[in-house]
């Protein structure tokens, strides 16, 4: 049976976007400059501001949704962001084990006569 080399069909297919798992870093939002240099001049936080201009209804519909889009990423976090499966159970599982169910303390070894002389 031959084994490695070339392989017709194997890899990723034409056209595909390859990228190396682990290669995709987090990217935090990005807030753009002319939103910052508003709210500076307003002395307020980026996402004060932001949260300001969505809910005034005075100002123009198409910029109210720009900044709902842009805070949204600060205020609601994404479903996949947060504690994994392990770190939950290991949560869940340390709160269990206290209170009522703590373990007990360790015996106390007594030590007689310090040396052996």
């Amino acid at each position: 049976m031959a084994r490695g080399g070339y392989r017709p069909n194997s890899g990723p297919k034409k056209g595909t976007k390859y990228r190396p798992r682990g290669s995709k870093k987090e990217q935090k939002p990005k807030i753009p400059k002319d939103v910052k240099q508003e709210a500076a001049d307003a002395n307020m936080m980026p996402l004060d501001y932001m949260l300001k201009i969505m809910r005034d209804c005075g100002q123009p519909a198409d910029r109210r949704d720009r900044m709902a889009q842009l805070a949204a990423p600060f205020v609601h976090p994404r479903a996949g962001e947060g504690k994994g499966k392990k770190v939950e159970k290991a949560d869940r599982a340390k709160a269990a084990s206290s209170g009522k169910f703590a373990a007990g303390r360790a015996p106390i070894a007594l030590v007689k006569g310090g040396g052996g002389n």
